[in-house]
């Protein structure tokens, strides 16, 4: 279990603690601060007297590629789950993907549902994800729906459990596509085996309006293009004729449904008081940010 944080210092502690709540105990915990520059560091410390917990910090620059990277490399288990620095295991979670590992050894990755919270921890969606995949799924049928979805139906990375040395084989976290960071990244896992799509909803996913702009969903609506492209180059004869035109067309029109979505829960914010000083982190909407693209609320 890694935890990549950067200025979470609002949500810290409630993601270390779903951490430690787990009902499977056999694991490590290894957080990773990328010099923040607010009060999580200093928050993190009442963990550090956990056997199960390590602590760790990483030089500034890099963006999310850079703590990833830093945080999956200490971990020494079988599997490795990351779970950014805001968002909610639920107690069950690694005991139910552990228990789908023992039962389909031939799997590279176990995926499951997840809640949509906002900043207040309120939910916005329930049980979303997994876009009717159910199972054992090939790895490469896995990678044709999320491409022809348009959407990453695999999850964010608290969703997943994956085999470290396959995804470490693979190259690691793929930051080719800065806002699709893990989606890409779970496609080059996938060409080594077949997921496992638990559908229950074992995890939550923090999402605030803050920084939502016209100009992210410009950059959203390209960067799924260009991964599109990039997986039918780097894979021939994996797609099907439709795949990626519908794709294409499926995560613009995902893109501009998002952003609707987020000017309501701005307008609910505005609505309900002045928001909390650390309520900034907006999903891939600056660089430094150690978090994936939300780019699965409209699906």
């Amino acid at each position: 279990m890694v935890i990549p944080s950067y200025n979470n210092e609002q949500f810290i502690e409630a993601a270390v603690e779903s951490v430690l709540r787990q009902t499977f105990r056999d694991f490590e915990l290894i957080v990773s601060d990328h010099s923040s520059t607010d009060r999580t560091w200093e928050l993190l410390q009442r963990f550090a007297a956990d056997p199960r917990v390590r602590l760790g910090t990483v030089a500034p620059g890099g963006g999310a590629p850079a703590n990833w990277t830093a945080v999956t490399e200490r971990a020494g288990g079988e599997f490795v789950k990351l779970v950014c620095g805001d968002d909610l295991l639920y107690p069950t979670a690694l005991a139910e993907q552990v228990a789908a590992f023992d039962a389909h050894p031939e799997a590279v990755l176990v995926a499951c549902q997840r809640d949509v919270i906002d900043a207040d921890g309120a939910p916005v969606v329930r049980s979303r994800g997994l876009q009717g995949l159910s199972g054992v799924v090939p790895g490469d049928q896995a990678i044709r729906r999320t491409v022809s979805a348009g959407t990453n139906v695999f999850g964010e990375p608290m969703c997943i459990l994956v085999r470290r040395e396959v995804l470490l084989a693979t190259g690691g976290w793929d930051d080719r596509v800065p806002y699709l960071l893990d989606q890409a990244t779970f496609v080059r896992v996938l060409r080594r085996g077949p997921m496992v799509a638990v559908r229950r909803c074992l995890a939550a996913f923090r999402i605030s309006a803050e920084q939502w702009s016209v100009d992210l969903v410009r950059q959203q609506g390209r960067h799924a293009r260009e991964f599109h492209a990039s997986v039918q180059r780097d894979h021939p004869g994996l797609l099907h004729r439709w795949d990626r035109p519908l794709g294409d067309i499926r995560a613009t029109a995902m893109a501009l449904g998002r952003r609707g979505v987020y000017l309501w829960l701005r307008w609910r914010r505005k609505d309900a008081g002045p928001a909390a000083p650390a309520d900034t982190i907006a999903a891939g909407a600056k660089a430094a940010d150690d978090r994936p693209a939300f780019d699965r609320l409209v699906e």
